[in-house]
């Protein structure tokens, strides 16, 4: 075969973009620059400093003072699978309370790994209640695990953490919590909240691109992976065994994404930098403005107001108003991407995202100039500056 003549790149160089959709987020240019670092061997000894660098920081961004802190290979799902892999055994009960895309792909993982799930499920654009979940776990002699996804990321609801694990502790239940799209955007104290087990991604708030997951482990849960009575079945998201590489001695288990690592390891240096509440509070500011300009336009939310997530907003589809029209306006004129629906919510929302270096002033008056555009285009009339006037009106008072 000849492979001389290399074929030409359709798309030599990635146009630039602003990422408004549920992720990834921009990435900040201290990050991409660490990316470029020399290679570096995934055993050398400066590697081992960073690793534990990597897990301090971690530890303080997760709130944690005795949790294990390291990052997994691969993204927030891997996160998600290497804890049911590893916490549950066959036949074990976990109560996963789902109220939308990923607490559904939650029970998908549990059955396929042999254990016992209990899906509470409740209606999708609304936070789960905490009644359901109590009402489940007297039916039960022993819960292994309670799970619940803190960010739902396909609805753009906030669900309250409190309760959950309340309620989980009274049952002698682990507290499992998906904070995929919270970590650095939403307040989430890892000890404080009572969490075993929390896992979460690069790409979104914490401003790095996708590929490597920040997880904590609480020492209750070690417990459980170290007394197990059997193997987890998936040995590369055996956490007992990726624990050993990130452990003093730094047992060899598979060949640490490098470059990623560097990178997550400066967009947690920039997280800290700003101060997680300060962080919190610009993700509260934006999202605000955004939400009023949305409302100037006549855009209905998802989510009802006390429990909408900051870093995605979920607004309804005018009637008449064609989904995938009005995305690919936005992104080949204006350069915007912004997020379809998921499951039932297909072709009916639109999810927007600001988060990390993406929950930026000039990004959302952006896209509100936009689509004061592109919506009359769609036959769906909007008064030209208003969603741009609210949502500046909404900043200078906030």
């Amino acid at each position: 075969m000849n492979t001389s003549n290399v074929p030409e790149s359709k798309m030599p160089l990635m146009p630039p973009r602003i990422l408004l959709g549920p992720g990834p987020s921009n990435a900040s240019p201290r990050v991409l620059q660490a990316m470029m670092s020399p290679m570096i061997g995934y055993a050398d000894p400066d590697f081992m400093v960073v690793l534990d660098e990597l897990s301090e920081l971690l530890r303080l961004v997760f709130q944690t003072d005795e949790g294990l802190a390291i990052a997994l290979s691969g993204t927030g799902s891997a996160g998600m699978e290497a804890g049911l892999n590893s916490l549950l055994e066959p036949g074990d009960t976990v109560i996963i309370c789902a109220c939308g895309y990923f607490g559904e792909r939650m029970a998908d993982m549990a059955e396929r790994l042999g254990a016992n799930p209990v899906v509470l499920r409740s209606e999708w654009g609304r936070p789960f209640p905490p009644e359901l979940l109590e009402e489940e776990l007297r039916k039960h002699e022993s819960v292994k695990m309670v799970s619940v996804v803190h960010a739902e990321t396909s609805t753009g609801i906030l669900q309250p953490l409190e309760e959950f694990s309340r309620l989980a502790a009274q049952h002698g239940a682990l507290f499992m919590v998906d904070a995929v799209t919270s970590l650095g955007g939403s307040s989430l104290a890892f000890d404080e909240m009572g969490i075993d087990y929390a896992y979460s991604c690069s790409q979104k708030c914490l401003g790095a691109p996708p590929g490597i997951c920040p997880i904590v482990v609480s020492p209750r849960a070690l417990d459980v992976i170290a007394t197990r009575k059997t193997k987890p079945p998936s040995w590369y998201l055996d956490l007992g065994l990726i624990a050993k590489y990130w452990g003093p001695e730094h047992v060899y288990h598979h060949t640490a994404p490098v470059s990623m690592i560097l990178a997550l390891r400066e967009a947690l240096r920039i997280v800290l930098e700003e101060g997680l509440d300060n962080r919190v509070a610009r993700h509260q500011r934006n999202s605000a403005a955004l939400r009023a300009g949305l409302a100037a336009l006549g855009l209905d939310f998802v989510a009802p107001d006390g429990y909408r997530l900051d870093q995605i907003t979920a607004v309804r589809i005018p009637d008449g108003v064609d989904d995938t029209t009005v995305r690919q306006r936005l992104l080949k004129k204006h350069s915007i991407e912004i997020g379809k629906g998921l499951g039932p919510f297909d072709g009916k929302v639109w999810r927007i995202g600001l988060m990390g270096e993406s929950s930026k002033v000039e990004y959302l008056l952006a896209l509100l100039s936009a689509l004061e555009s592109i919506l009359p285009e769609q036959g769906y009339e909007v008064a030209q500056g208003a969603g741009v006037s609210a949502a500046s009106k909404s900043l200078s008072i906030n």
